[in-house]
């Protein structure tokens, strides 16, 4: 059992404001594996004057200076990797083997890229009789999702952290151990105190306070689109700035001169990543009405290799969802979908035999689905793919760009310039073409309802900063 009583605030553990506990549940048995305090409002307060405290110091603290904190904490985790990735592979299903590479290696990979960033950006410029200053925005509340929790928070907590802003963090409730790693790691790394504040508890009670306070001065939220909604909505009494990373539906469109059977496989390992528990997940796959048949069979033969199994087993392909919460969640989607009349191909909604207790659901795929079906237009959050045949190319991008949301997609096809003239017309914020790898200088996030901002390299950390003119005489 991992037991945290205590929050992080102030460069201190401190005891929260009441007793109540969470309950956090290991996702491949079910069973509690910890717990951690259900923060309230007055922890909130002494967390936000904390770091309201430290803003003028540590905004004042020279880049390079804040980079070698930055380098530290890198260092910290890196030495931490293997808990790190064993911690969120309980806490969420992630295949042990692939949290290691993702969950644990690209937080450590964005602390020590910001360090480096943070040395090589140009805080000010001249422009005309103009001194242009991009200063920090203050003091930022930093909500984070259980889904990729640890590297959720570092594309928050660096580039906030390299801009020269302090930081309150409220972690998903249904993943936050990995949160008090990095609060030790930060600790460790002698980090000023109130530069960085932990405080644990749930949305409705310690992020409604968090976005409300105000001494917070931006709320950078990364979850459902239901909940961005509402923090937009509270934000938006004070004028303070929000960044939303929001849900997804993506599109993964495969053109008619495609290479079919790696086009298939790209797309279903896209969409079973993560369980399916991943923002942009490649959860419509569109074919060629011609190509149909040998498309399902191809997907639902991708499908077989994604064994269940014990997240923290090395040969698990497929683990379990995060919660019951989700599970139910996702087992509703599939009964939908059939109902709806789509031809399920392969999975379904019920048990899997020959797994342990935990939120296991059966890798599925849907075939012949109807663009405006639900499963094609709501985010599922597990590992479902639904097949949409298509007439032709222009009926191809009218249905990719007919959902709500807009952050992430892909466009296979054998001519390079022909998938990336596709690309340009998909309104989404990132298109994999021909399985382009994720690039972590790149800029992420989404059109629409799939928020607005964006995370990750320099333009992570110009979320973070403030334009201010020194207007000079002469």
């Amino acid at each position: 059992m991992l037991i945290r009583d205590k929050l992080f605030i102030g460069g201190q553990w401190v005891a929260p404001s009441a007793k109540d506990t969470i309950d956090v549940h290991s996702a491949g048995t079910g069973e509690v594996m910890g717990k951690v305090p259900a923060g309230g409002e007055r922890d909130i307060e002494a967390a936000a004057a904390a770091a309201h405290a430290a803003l003028p110091g540590w905004s004042q603290t020279p880049a390079d200076k804040r980079a070698e904190f930055l380098q530290k904490i890198s260092d910290g985790l890196k030495a931490r990797a293997e808990e790190i990735a064993k911690t969120i592979a309980q806490e969420v299903g992630m295949p042990i083997k692939l949290a290691g590479r993702i969950q644990a290696g690209l937080p450590i990979a964005n602390f020590a890229n910001y360090a480096k960033i943070a040395r090589e950006f140009k805080y000010e410029e001249r422009v005309g009789n103009s001194v242009v200053l991009k200063d920090p925005v203050g003091v930022v509340g930093a909500i984070t999702p259980w889904n990729y929790p640890l590297h959720q928070i570092a594309l928050k907590v660096a580039p906030a952290l390299a801009a020269g802003c302090t930081v309150v963090l409220k972690p998903s409730e249904i993943a936050p151990f990995n949160a008090f790693i990095l609060a030790e790691v930060m600790e460790a790394a002698g980090l000023p105190k109130g530069v960085f504040n932990l405080v644990t508890g749930f949305g409705p009670v310690v992020g409604e306070a968090l976005v409300k306070h105000p001494r917070v001065d931006m709320i950078s939220f990364t979850g459902s689109t239901r909940a961005g909604k509402r923090i937009a909505e509270v934000a938006a009494q004070q004028v303070k700035r929000v960044a939303l990373e929001l849900g997804g539906k993506s599109a993964s469109v495969i053109l008619e001169d495609a290479d079919l059977a790696a086009a298939v496989k790209g797309t279903v390992n896209g969409c079973y990543l993560n369980s399916g528990q991943t923002c942009t997940a490649l959860t419509r796959m569109l074919v060629p009405a011609s190509k149909y048949d040998e498309a399902a069979k191809l997907a639902v033969e991708a499908a077989k290799g994604f064994t269940l199994g014990d997240p923290l087993q090395e040969t698990t392909r497929l683990g379990p969802l995060s919660s019951q919460m989700q599970l139910d969640r996702v087992r509703s989607y599939i009964k939908k979908g059939v109902d709806e009349g789509a031809e399920l191909l392969t999975g379904g909604a019920d048990k899997p035999e020959g797994v342990p207790g935990g939120y296991f659901v059966k890798p599925t795929i849907f075939g012949k689905v109807k663009n405006s079906m639900t499963i094609a237009q709501e985010e599922i959050f597990g590992p479902v793919l639904a097949i949409i045949p298509y007439q032709d190319e222009e009926d191809a991008v009218k249905i990719a760009n007919d959902s709500p949301y807009g952050l992430a997609g892909a466009v296979w096809s054998k001519d390079d310039a022909h998938a990336q003239k596709v690309a340009r017309r998909i309104r989404a914020g990132q298109i994999d073409v021909n399985g382009g790898a994720f690039n972590m200088n790149a800029p992420f996030g989404g059109f629409k309802q799939s928020g607005h901002g964006r995370e990750a390299g320099v333009y992570g950390l110009e979320e973070f900063l403030e334009l201010k003119s020194l207007q000079l005489k002469g």
